[in-house]
């Protein structure tokens, strides 16, 4: 595999509007993690119970599995509650180098416009398309239907 992919790679952005306000929005995605994300097909060990993120510049966004071992999956890179959150993500075979920024901008009428960017796909080389593919199909399950569902009530 290359060091780094030879052309520019695009970023995986998805969109959605929740009827929650801006405060309520960020909140169900970062101290309500655990109530969305989907442990029984997306986790590093396969075995997670719950996952996290430490609400703070320089923390962790992490898995816990039943015997109480921590699993990493990221650290926070933004935080700036309500408005944006982003981090690194290494989850699986995905080397360091992907970064995740999450907006939430008021949309009106209670409602926000949550928007989820996935970069760095350059870092994985010969591999970038492929992931980034995966990536795509991935983040629609997750993050569509996993947090928009959640957040739609």
């Amino acid at each position: 595999m290359a060091e780094v992919a030879p052309f520019p790679i695009p970023p995986v952005v998805k969109r959605v509007t929740v009827g929650l306000d801006q405060d309520r929005a960020f909140a169900r995605f970062t101290d309500g993690l655990g109530s969305w994300w989907p442990l029984h097909s997306h986790s590093r060990s396969g075995k997670a119970t719950s996952c996290a993120f430490e609400p703070r510049l320089g923390g962790r966004l992490f898995e816990r599995t039943e015997d109480g071992e921590e699993l990493v999956w990221g650290n926070v890179e933004v935080w700036e509650p309500p408005a944006r959150v982003g981090f690194t993500w290494r989850v699986g075979n995905v080397p360091e180098g992907q970064h995740i920024e999450v907006t939430f901008t008021p949309a009106g009428a209670g409602r926000t416009e949550v928007v989820l960017t996935h970069t760095g796909w350059e870092s994985l080389g010969d591999e970038a398309a492929r992931v980034r593919e995966r990536y795509e199909n991935g983040w629609e399950a997750v993050f569509i239907r996993g947090f928009a569902g959640v957040a739609a009530g």
